[in-house]
């Protein structure tokens, strides 16, 4: 019966620490996704101060191109940023027992 109790016990604290661990998982990438929003505002204010170099004749297309491109890129790992945060927010569910199969 000791055994049991124990077995009990163990199964108590690696269920807490699993939710612990999804619970810092989650806040970690909300963190995450608050940045690379930061990021992709001012990467989208760049492509105006970009075309209005362009315009203004003190910068190639070339420079609008890759301000553009960088910004696309930073839009995408906000996506994939989001995705994690969903991936982990249905992992957390899992681990407390939400019934996904």
């Amino acid at each position: 019966q000791v055994e049991a109790a124990f077995e009990y016990e163990q199964r108590i604290l690696n269920a807490y620490q699993e939710v612990a661990t999804q619970l810092s998982n989650v806040d970690n990438l909300a963190s995450s996704y608050a940045l690379r929003q930061q990021q992709v505002a001012s990467l989208t204010e760049s492509i105006t101060i970009a075309n209005q170099l362009f315009q203004s004749a003190r910068a190639d297309y070339m420079e609008v191109l890759l301000t553009q491109r960088d910004a696309l890129e930073a839009r995408m790992e906000l996506i994939e940023t989001r995705k994690s945060q969903m991936d982990a927010i249905v992992d957390l569910y899992k681990t407390l027992g939400g019934g996904w199969q």
